[in-house]
């Protein structure tokens, strides 16, 4: 159904330059995936770390204190009873949560969707508050002619979606928050139906139930409304589901490649199938996992046993599934429409 291209991981941190001399990249994953002329784009989320120092661990992040925003490094005593590193992605100190990384948005290019030339300097980097531990995880859809970018924003309020536009790839219009703490795991159809807009998006779940995949609706893109959950964690493994490519329009129905995390923090990815009409209704949700992590640069990195996608493009027939591995590099897996539909 699916097969995982031979030549993965296809982008790797040492690929990428740091943006700034005293970061270093821990990772380039999760990719957002669009078709942009005669090429392959692939919007990288790109994590960097600080350079390390003896008796210190430093956190990177940036500061927006002259009203511009600049990177910088907070440094702590790593014998400081104060500090207290939970796993590899975050530190507390004196109860205020860090990330151990911060990441920006960059673009890799590629004229066959398999060898990517990575820019070298970010297309989306933080530039206020609400983006002070970073901006994480694009989609792009593109729609009435123009591209859509959907990002994580991270700051010490926790996480919200963030919307940017742009025509060129070269430079952005950020319309702001759209969603606001804590949801994420945003993607834009890339048609309308009814006359309005349509997305999914994930809200954190602190009370009731668990985290599951919402529907919503939108006059402009950015006030949104009429949200619906519409599929939650069945009786699987899964504590957490949430939509991860923007859909792909089939004869049977809007098809997503949504991913669930189990009891053990491990990521996989399933295909889920969306009425055309009446896309917050599901057609049918597959009962086993499209993609698990299955190889060692799947199982072993940064934060292991995660594959994640958050683009998907058909090309020469194929259907291109670009994701990212273990929180460090990204991949690629060939299918098509057929192969996936098959799959239910």
């Amino acid at each position: 159904m699916i097969r995982k291209h031979e030549m993965n991981p296809i982008v790797r941190p040492f690929d990428v330059k740091p943006s700034m001399e005293s970061y270093r990249v821990q990772g380039a994953f999760n990719p957002g995936a669009t078709v942009f002329g005669d090429e392959v784009l692939l919007l990288l989320r790109v994590a960097e770390t600080c350079e390390p120092k003896d008796g210190y661990i430093r956190i990177p992040t940036y500061r927006f204190d002259d009203g511009h925003p600049r990177p910088d490094i907070i440094e702590f005593k790593a014998l400081d009873p104060d500090v207290k590193l939970r796993d590899t992605r975050s530190v507390v100190y004196k109860g205020r949560e860090y990330l151990s990384t911060i990441s920006h948005i960059r673009i890799a290019r590629s004229k066959d969707g398999l060898h990517f030339t990575v820019d070298e300097k970010p297309l989306i980097l933080p530039v206020d508050e609400t983006e002070e531990y970073g901006v994480e995880d694009a989609r792009v859809t593109f729609i009435d002619d123009k591209y859509y970018i959907t990002y994580t924003a991270v700051s010490q309020d926790s996480w919200a979606t963030a919307l940017a536009v742009t025509e060129d790839f070269k430079s952005v219009e950020r319309k702001g928050l759209v969603f606001y703490p804590e949801n994420k795991d945003v993607v834009i159809f890339p048609e309308k139906v009814g006359g309005k807009y349509m997305a999914l998006h994930r809200p954190n779940n602190s009370g009731f139930g668990k985290p599951s995949i919402w529907y919503a609706e939108s006059p402009d893109m950015v006030h949104w409304g009429n949200h619906r959950c519409i599929l939650r964690p069945r009786d699987t493994k899964w504590v957490r589901v949430g939509a991860g490519t923007p859909p792909i329009k089939t004869t049977e129905g809007w098809l997503v490649i949504a991913h669930g995390m189990d009891d053990k923090s491990a990521y996989s990815l399933f295909c889920v199938l969306l009425d055309l009409e009446e896309p917050r209704r599901v057609v049918r949700c597959a009962d086993a996992p499209l993609l698990m992590p299955t190889e060692p640069y799947e199982i072993d990195g940064f934060f292991g046993n995660v594959v994640f996608s958050n683009g998907m493009i058909e090309k020469d027939g194929k259907i291109l599934v670009y994701y990212g591995a273990a929180d460090e590099s990204s991949c690629v897996a060939i299918t098509d429409i057929d192969g996936l539909l098959a799959g239910f």
